[in-house]
């Protein structure tokens, strides 16, 4: 107040109050906010620094998001290609069924053998061969004739004669069956009921002849079906290995890849590259039938040579996976090891500005206490100074 007079000694003395008090306050803000740099005003340096760390840490928090739905992605892929191996595996199972699975024709005619000028159509695993037998061709010559027509198609010799040298036998490891009722006959095989049993010919509507018996025919139909149904299933898995709407199992076009951002500017990054892990893309094929086979599709896996085929397919496709699987490895190995620097380096931005701007509690609880002392003095100073008017007071009174 301009109007009241302070001693030299009062004054210093409020003057000193009043800096402990502005101090007191100061250190009461900081112990409240745990701040020692609350804005620009308390230290330009430190408030803008720690704010632009601050801001990069946010950024990377940002991008920890996209990498880790970068690793989920590729996890994904790489289970989805486990699981595809897990039924290529099944399949290669299924082919070697197939192989091991032995397909014979045994019987004998019905009928002694009588030489007839005619052409004998047959289906010899599924492929259609023929022989031209004359009126003259005796029993021996007949059966040298159709052993030459099959031998090609892998029957071997298997026509012969019975013990009494009049019949026709057939014995083979190979699936043989007449093309027509006229062939059967020709060679003294009774007709069989109409579409009975397995049929591959092209021509043939009267069924095999029920002189003959043919073994492992249907076993391998059914096997094919069985692998058909497994590369179906591959298709199935492939579409389903997705994450986050992302599938890198479904095409090997440039544009099936996933990016993933390692820093704010996009100039550290990963592009991990799509396959395709269907059927289709492991080159696997479904078995509809070997040549001469029916649109019924009954001649699948009927040729040794198809299931060999076959099972070298699988085998590539399995190299195929495995190369697969070590790359999309090798690209979650990059990305969760970037995943690991990017939330040790996002704690170490946090770190440093805290401590450009975070208060010492433990020094300001110090302080705290200290200016309180301090405070208690300066008011009991106050008092002293005031001492000496107090006296003249007295000899007034």
């Amino acid at each position: 107040m301009s109007g009241v007079s302070l001693t030299a000694a009062t004054r210093q003395n409020l003057l000193s109050l009043q800096d402990t008090a502005a101090l007191s306050s100061t250190t009461q803000n900081r112990l409240s906010t745990g701040k020692k740099v609350s804005s620009a005003l308390d230290n330009p340096v430190n408030f803008f620094t720690a704010q632009s760390l601050s801001n990069r840490s946010s950024d990377l928090g940002t991008l920890l998001d996209s990498i880790s739905n970068g690793v989920q992605t590729i996890q994904a892929a790489n289970q989805g290609l486990t699981s595809i191996q897990k039924l290529v595996d099944s399949a290669k199972s299924t082919a070697n069924q197939a192989l091991a699975t032995q397909i014979t024709t045994t019987g004998t005619a019905g009928a002694a053998f009588s030489a007839t000028a005619n052409t004998i159509n047959l289906e010899v695993n599924g492929t259609a061969v023929n022989t031209t037998l004359t009126a003259s061709d005796t029993i021996d010559t007949a059966i040298t004739k159709l052993n030459s027509a099959v031998s090609a198609q892998g029957a071997g010799n298997a026509f012969s004669k019975d013990v009494t040298g009049t019949k026709i036998v057939v014995n083979a490891t190979a699936d043989i069956e007449f093309s027509s009722p006229a062939d059967q006959a020709n060679l003294g095989f009774a007709s069989g009921t109409a579409n009975a049993g397995p049929q591959y010919g092209t021509t043939s509507t009267a069924g095999q002849s029920s002189n003959l018996t043919v073994t492992g025919v249907k076993e391998r139909a059914s096997l094919s079906k069985q692998y058909n149904s497994l590369l179906t299933q591959i298709d199935q898995l492939a579409k389903d290995s997705s994450f986050n709407g992302t599938n890198l199992l479904s095409s090997s076009a440039a544009s099936n890849k996933l990016h993933i951002s390692f820093n704010e500017k996009d100039t550290s990054n990963l592009d991990v590259q799509g396959v395709d892990a269907t059927s289709t893309g492991l080159s696997l094929t479904a078995i509809t039938g070997d040549a001469g086979a029916t649109a019924d599709g009954k001649g699948n896996f009927l040729l040794d040579s198809s299931v060999t085929s076959t099972l070298t397919s699988l085998t590539n496709a399995s190299t195929t996976l495995r190369s697969q699987a070590s790359t999309f490895g090798s690209n979650l190995s990059v990305v969760q090891n970037r995943q690991d620097f990017t939330k040790n380096l996002q704690n170490v931005l946090d770190t440093g500005a805290s401590k450009l701007t975070d208060a010492d509690l433990n020094e300001e609880a110090a302080n705290s206490q200290a200016l309180a002392t301090r405070q208690s003095l300066g008011i009991s100073a106050l008092s002293l100074a005031n001492t000496a008017q107090q006296g003249v007071l007295q000899l007034l009174r």
